[in-house]
């Protein structure tokens, strides 16, 4: 699943999420994980709305998104496009959050990771 990181470096999670210019891209699996891309969020209007819807739509296909901290408007904006927020609270390793999501991703996934593992693919409910 592709996963999106507020970074400054690539080496922690550091930013909030309305203050990040880039996202590190990453494709995460059980037993591997990978860097992606770096997408740059560049100008998008002038007022917070369009930023944040801005911010939401270049990371459509991403189903997590790790950032050190995140307003409300910011994390409602994401889950409408059924991607989850995940807030740290501080600065902490990527690469060490990327090892306990694989962990977790082994084990037994709660019901919104299994869910957000299968986004993008259709199921026969979704077909018309």
């Amino acid at each position: 699943m592709k996963i999106a990181f507020t970074t400054k470096t690539g080496e922690m999670i550091d930013l909030h999420f309305g203050q990040a210019e880039n996202f590190q891209i990453w494709e995460v699996g059980p037993d591997a994980a990978s860097f992606l891309e770096t997408v740059s969020v560049g100008e998008h209007g002038g007022d917070e709305e369009d930023r944040i819807a801005a911010r939401a739509r270049l990371l459509s296909e991403c189903s997590i998104v790790y950032t050190m901290q995140i307003g409300g408007p910011a994390a409602a904006k994401l889950v409408a496009l059924k991607i989850h927020p995940m807030k740290t609270n501080s600065e902490v390793s990527l690469k060490d959050t990327v090892e306990r999501f694989q962990e977790v991703l082994r084990g037994n996934p709660p019901p919104w990771l299994r869910k957000a593992m299968n986004k993008g693919q259709l199921t026969a409910f979704d077909e018309d």
